[in-house]
């Protein structure tokens, strides 16, 4: 049934503005739209390759524990030195099963580096 459906992510943000400037200014993501039909819950649509993804306003923002979106990206190391060059600071972790060398982690084939938002969310990108 949504086999062929089309797939967004979807962020919660504390401030609208703010969130057009990573994502769109320091991610290098083109904003779509912006809407603030609703005062409380304005939100903004940017293009990700073929996909999108929404950042909109929430008490939530923040508060995930997990990772909420993954850039699919050719060139892990390349992305990540660019991220770093526009001040996006890499995640690093000592665990157990989850180890990051300057801020990239190797699992098999697939190799990650994780980073926030500026509300504190979860980012990732990832190269199979």
């Amino acid at each position: 049934m949504l086999a062929r459906a089309r797939m967004e992510a979807i962020v919660p943000i504390s401030d609208l503005d703010r969130a057009i400037d990573f994502y769109g200014n320091t991610l290098g993501l083109e904003l779509l739209e912006r809407r603030e039909e609703s005062p409380d819950n304005p939100e903004a649509r940017f293009r990700v390759g073929e996909r999108t993804l929404a950042a909109y306003k929430s008490v939530g923002a923040g508060q995930s524990k997990h990772t909420l979106a993954a850039f699919v990206v050719d060139d892990l190391d390349a992305t990540a030195q660019q991220l770093r060059e526009r001040g996006v600071a890499s995640e690093e972790y000592d665990l157990p099963d989850l180890r990051t060398d300057n801020g990239v982690a190797s699992m098999g084939e697939t190799r990650a580096a994780w980073f926030r938002d500026p509300d504190g969310s979860i980012l990732a990108v990832a190269q199979f």
